[in-house]
């Protein structure tokens, strides 16, 4: 009996140490610069001629951003990665990854992780020569984001929550992705929490926080991601309330459709980049150390909110 006893003990201890080992593996983890210049150069490259929906240009990163998945075990979450947008005249496709959650339970609610790959394309006047709008900030930085939090959690299989990655497409040409999709999970009736999405995030802010989000004062999110982090990482940007930008990225479809917290997190203050919609958009002006910093401290931000025990993610009047 006793040593029954003590191998309880020794077993509870044993799990107890690696679910305690497996809430700090986010919060230890880095993201390597040298990978998110990588993806961030690919992505922003005259190659792929800014990335217009419908374009050869678009299809290189739909296949690079297919690439990342399958070499860190992210999945389809349909029959492929490609979502076949109704929408759109030109083939244009969501790019939709998953990661399984780990919990038998928490495993049937779902995240969204998501950022619009696509841009404007190759503009009739640009500057000079250049006529290429890369879309560094603007989407490849949201983009690059979400790739290496898809990365960390197909490696680490930590996330009780399932979790989707989603690429939008054709976003520029009024959400037109994102709006296919919400109806199309919401027909589905995908058991949705939350969708967090990245938009510009290339460049850092003159602030006492280091991002903003849209909506700020309709849902604890933010106060929820500064516990989470265990700072003031997320804050409120008059300017984003003034603009109405909850309602002009990838979030918006979401809310509408599922009426959950559906929010975007930007470092874009309109004072810090000259560049919006212009081919001067170039990787150039991208500060790294800021991306891969930004991105590093919201992996165990979005872990916590995967592995919370309930919703902690909640509108301010319920």
């Amino acid at each position: 009996m006793k040593r029954y006893f003590y191998s309880a003990i020794l077993f509870c201890g044993m799990i107890c140490g690696l679910n305690a080992q497996a809430e700090q593996v986010g919060a230890d983890y880095k993201v390597s610069a040298g990978d998110v210049r990588e993806t961030l150069e690919f992505l922003a490259s005259d190659e792929l001629e800014g990335r217009d929906s419908g374009s050869p240009g678009i299809e290189k990163a739909a296949q690079y951003i297919e690439e990342v998945f399958a070499d860190h075990g992210v999945k389809p979450y349909f029959s492929s990665y490609r979502d076949t947008l109704d929408n759109f005249k030109e083939p244009a496709y969501n790019i939709v990854g998953y990661v399984e959650g780990n919990d038998p339970e928490l495993k049937e609610e779902y995240i969204i992780i998501g950022a619009h790959y696509d841009h404007i394309g190759i503009q009739k006047e640009g500057e000079g020569d250049d006529v290429i709008a890369n879309g560094a900030n603007d989407n490849a930085s949201g983009t690059t984001g979400v790739l290496e939090l898809a990365k960390y959690f197909g490696d680490s299989r930590t996330n009780k929550r399932s979790l989707l990655f989603v690429l939008f497409s054709a976003e520029e040409k009024g959400l037109l992705g994102s709006r296919h999709l919400a109806r199309k999970l919401r027909t589905e009736k995908l058991n949705l929490y939350t969708v967090v999405n990245l938009e510009m995030i290339g460049v850092p802010m003159t602030a006492d926080y280091t991002a903003y989000i849209t909506g700020y004062e309709d849902t604890n999110m933010a106060e929820k991601m500064n516990a989470y982090a265990g700072k003031n990482l997320i804050g409120f940007l008059p300017k984003a309330k003034d603009f109405q930008l909850f309602k002009r990225s990838d979030n918006y479809p979401f809310f509408l459709e599922f009426h959950v917290p559906s929010q975007t997190i930007c470092t874009f203050d309109f004072t810090n980049f000259e560049y919006y919609h212009k081919v001067g958009d170039e990787v150039e002006l991208m500060d790294i150390d800021h991306m891969t910093s930004f991105i590093s401290e919201m992996i165990p931000v979005m872990e916590k909110m995967a592995n919370a025990a309930s919703r902690e993610i909640k509108f301010v009047n319920e």
